[in-house]
């Protein structure tokens, strides 16, 4: 029976990648998803399983121990986690944003040291934007850096980490006036900007001198992933880890990173909207109404086929996404149009099965009820539908400017 959401031109080893990926996700996710979510406990046993089948090492380059792949292959990996559990699909993401700005960015001794522990998931990554007062704001941060001899003291907080406390090795993104007047710093607040690679010891506190990560920040879903704040007071970083080598360029570093993190959040919106479909298109043919299987009836016959129809139009213009990436094109339009509307489509792939459960959707012995409290984190997480409109019709004038 043909599936939904396949992917065209994928060679053998990736799809040999995607069936292992998909076997793991139906034997050790899907059956302790739910009620490891509902205890908001941390998936160490699906973790360390991920470790095992090589998946931290999937984009980084084999010199460095990883498997080499592109991030079509990664993205459609995703695409399958998310199926079982985002937030295990958000595990992984933050991991591969910074393996992949060291990989872009880093300095040869900095890929030397961080990406062969990465690859084997020894290291795990997490990066650092947002503050508590700035949103999507970037230009906003308050977070600062300043040079000590061959240090950096770095101070300030910020907010809504993933894997703030699992993680061993943070991307920061602060301040550092250093080279800019405070006008020229003022007028371009982009180009004061650098990216700190901290080191830390996973867990909560005080996890290094002048480093501190509160806690587990309580959420209505995307559980079992700790999502945490971070706290910086007389942080001392040497200056080899600055991400490059070189300060005033974070910005950059990160807007590319942030590329990659689209392509995933497009890609755990499918997965997302895929296992919604799975669940209704099965409840549908198994709860009876009217002496017939509900199935049968016209009004949910029409919502299956648009819940079908966004799946394969989202997965569709994810994989584009992808691709646009590993051809080494810019794909920030092409990457906002696939986050936009694979978020926008999973919240309503989901709400749909939701409604098709009927009165069960509501109860917590069923999937749907999971499913329904984690597609609203996709419409917000690496950059909200506004901000992603904003992308794609800046991109557009670009593309289409009046020659008049």
């Amino acid at each position: 029976m043909a599936r939904l959401a396949q992917t065209a031109g994928l060679t053998d080893v990736q799809q040999e990648i995607l069936s292992t990926v998909r076997d793991f996700v139906d034997k050790e996710i899907i059956p302790v998803a739910t009620e490891l979510e509902h205890r908001d406990e941390y998936p160490q046993q699906i973790v360390d399983g991920l470790k095992e089948l090589g998946l931290f090492g999937l984009m980084i380059p084999e010199e460095y121990g990883g498997l080499g792949e592109s991030l079509l292959t990664y993205a459609l990996c995703v695409e399958e986690i998310a199926r079982g559990w985002m937030s295990v699909s958000g595990i992984i993401n933050t991991h591969f944003i910074v393996a992949y700005m060291l990989k872009q960015h880093g300095t040869q001794e900095q890929k030397d040291y961080f990406l062969p522990r990465m690859a084997l998931g020894e290291t795990r990554g997490a990066f650092s934007m947002s503050e508590p007062a700035l949103g999507s704001d970037v230009s906003a941060i308050s977070s600062k850096a300043v040079k000590d001899g061959d240090e950096y003291v770095l101070n300030g907080q910020k907010m809504w980490l993933t894997n703030g406390g699992s993680s061993s090795l943070v991307a920061v993104l602060v301040k550092s006036d250093e080279g800019h007047s405070p006008e020229e710093a003022a007028a371009k607040p982009h180009k004061s900007m650098t990216t700190f690679l901290v080191e830390k010891e996973p867990g909560f506190g005080a996890v290094r001198p002048g480093l501190t990560i509160p806690g587990k920040i309580d959420k209505m879903g995307y559980k079992g992933v700790d999502t945490t704040e971070l706290i910086m007071d007389g942080l001392r970083i040497p200056a080899n880890r600055v991400l490059g080598g070189e300060t005033g360029r974070g910005f950059y570093q990160m807007m590319d990173g942030v590329e990659v993190g689209r392509v995933n959040v497009a890609a755990r919106g499918c997965g997302v909207a895929q296992r919604a479909f799975e669940l209704g298109v099965s409840y549908a043919q198994q709860r009876h109404t009217f002496g017939k299987p509900i199935a049968q009836h016209q009004a949910i016959q029409f919502k299956l086929a648009e819940m079908a129809t966004k799946v394969e139009a989202a997965h569709a213009m994810m994989v584009n996404a992808a691709r646009k990436k590993d051809s080494g094109e810019r794909n920030d339009l092409e990457a906002g149009m696939a986050k936009y509307l694979a978020s926008e489509y999973c919240k309503e792939v989901v709400e749909d099965a939701f409604r098709i459960h009927g009165g069960y959707g509501f109860s917590k012995e069923y999937e749907i009820e999971r499913l329904y409290r984690e597609a609203p984190m996709l419409l917000i997480g690496e950059g909200t539908a506004e901000i992603q409109k904003m992308i794609i019709g800046r991109r557009l004038l670009e593309e289409y400017r009046f020659q008049g």
